[in-house]
């Protein structure tokens, strides 16, 4: 490390009834990987955008300097313009247009005042060549994973050559391969004086590429340190205010007195009919009262499409058995499914969880929306009931939120997440699905819902929990299901579980 990059001085920035961040400093050096870490709502966002121009010059107090020289952004172009590149969680691509398009998007070779396609190709070509990365520049964005998509929004930050890269979240939707590709290229950058600033909640990536990592917590700096004088508990008790002995409950698996239990949900030859993989194949299995099933598998075996189906929420065509408390039932819909006493909190929750320009109220009762449930009486929803029992839920999940009117795209994910937990806890579910129910939510808020997930167990709830993270998958369930292509290559109980049993039949053994 060299010489000082960025300085943020001070940094004061309200939103109405509430600081998001008192008086916060922060610097990145020259070819460094700074880590910035905190709880969800602890003001990483805020921070960013201000040094992204989004959150422009005027409207936070303090001072921000690039390389020596206060700057004041009044937009995005102007940060852009100083060297710094930040790629958001939500990606900015243009879907139709091709992979080479995208990476040069607004600062495209001209010749004669018109854009010089051939040059255009060569240069995106000769980019990916120098990071190695392997992606068709010919083809549409939207035909891309999402993890190539993510590679492609760096490979286009390369190319303004920015002197600050911004990674929020960069890993979420990659896999092991992509991952390793985004390490070599921050190692490339390390050597060639570049930057970078990488927002995580995975801890372990933290020690594995980061050179020293700051802290926020409740909007303010609790302090920076090199990795070499950090430990992960060290890291936690900062994050959080507290220490996290444990980050997964201790309950008594029930496996072994699950013959006397109640069987709370039975599939039985679920088989699926999409047009493109995963399908299902001849699915059978049961969850019973009071039981946590993990079930894990690779990106693309089927976890997400297989609970969709039994909650009734996949559009394809398929075919099997599904039973409640013994009882065969037809579940056509999300409708049939929350009438028979099941709950989903899926795995994209702003698409599929909130209504994120509505309020915490309104996504809190939304699946409550019944005569039965208090909220409504001849179709007319009673906001005095919402909102009591809103706040019954706000209080016991520990939601953060200025007001109850608040749109809940301004909360933070952790408590987003609870908004849709606390959504489905109010239809008082017996069967609930999770599917990666703490993506992207730091290391306080997966304890919290990692307790409430025990707790749920403890008083009967049957819980199916799909997971891409094995110590989660270990660490909650008292029986895993593995899927393979749509198959299920292993069922275990969990004493003496490991990790490489698990990716064994994940990969097909």
């Amino acid at each position: 490390m060299t010489s000082s990059l960025l300085n943020m001085k001070t940094i004061t920035k309200d939103f109405p009834g509430v600081r998001a961040l008192d008086d916060v400093n922060f610097d990145v050096q020259s070819s460094e990987i700074h880590a910035l870490c905190g709880e969800n709502g602890a003001g990483k966002s805020t921070l960013i955008k201000i040094l992204g121009g989004i959150h422009p010059y005027g409207t936070y107090a303090g001072e921000l300097h690039i390389n020596g020289t206060a700057q004041r952004f009044r937009n995005v172009r102007d940060a852009e313009l100083s060297g710094i590149a930040v790629i958001h969680q939500e990606l900015a691509l243009i879907p139709e247009m091709t992979v080479a398009e995208n990476i040069y998007l607004g600062k495209e070779p001209r010749r004669f005042g018109v854009i010089d396609k051939s040059r255009l190709y060569k240069d995106a070509e000769e980019l990916l060549a120098q990071f190695g990365l392997d992606i068709p520049l010919q083809g549409q964005v939207y035909k891309l994973g999402i993890g190539q998509q993510q590679l492609v929004e760096i490979a286009k930050a390369l190319s303004r050559n920015a002197r600050l890269l911004v990674l929020d979240e960069p890993t979420a939707a990659l896999t092991q391969s992509e991952v390793d590709i985004l390490y070599q290229i921050l190692d490339q950058l390390r050597e060639i004086g570049v930057a970078c600033i990488y927002i995580t909640h995975k801890l372990k990536e933290i020690f594995q590429i980061a050179d020293r990592v700051t802290v926020l917590r409740d909007g303010k700096t609790v302090g920076t340190q090199s990795i070499d004088e950090c430990t992960e508990d060290k890291l936690i008790s900062q994050m959080v205010g507290r220490e996290l002995t444990k980050l997964f409950p201790e309950r008594e698996h029930p496996s072994g007195a699950s013959t006397v239990k109640e069987v709370a949900l039975q599939v039985e030859n679920i088989n699926t009919y999409p047009h493109e993989p995963p399908f299902l194949k001849d699915i059978s299995f049961e969850v019973r009262t009071g039981e946590i099933l993990g079930i894990a598998g690779l990106m693309g075996a089927g976890r997400t499409e297989l609970i969709n189906t039994i909650f009734g929420a996949n559009t394809g065509k398929w075919d099997g058995n599904i039973y409640r408390n013994g009882a065969r039932v037809e579940i056509r819909s999300p409708r049939d499914a929350i009438q028979r006493g099941m709950a989903l909190v899926s795995e994209d929750r702003k698409r599929y969880g909130l209504i994120l320009d509505d309020d915490v109220v309104r996504n809190m009762t939304l699946a409550n929306l019944t005569s039965a449930g208090g909220i409504t009486s001849l179709g007319i929803i009673n906001r005095g009931v919402s909102y009591g029992k809103s706040k019954e839920y706000v209080d016991s999940l520990r939601i953060k939120t200025a007001s109850y009117d608040l749109p809940v795209r301004q909360l933070s994910g952790g408590n987003q997440q609870k908004v849709v937990l606390g959504k489905w806890l109010m239809t008082r579910p017996k069967v609930l699905f999770l599917d990666e129910p703490t993506r992207g939510i730091d290391v306080g808020a997966k304890s919290e819902i990692h307790s409430l997930t025990a707790q749920l167990a403890d008083e009967g709830v049957a819980i199916v929990l799909v997971s891409s993270e094995l110590p989660e998958i270990l660490g909650m369930s008292d029986r895993v299901l593995v899927l393979h292509e749509g198959r299920i290559t292993g069922e275990f109980i969990i004493d003496n579980l490991t990790q490489e049993d698990i990716l064994r039949c994940a990969a097909g053994a």
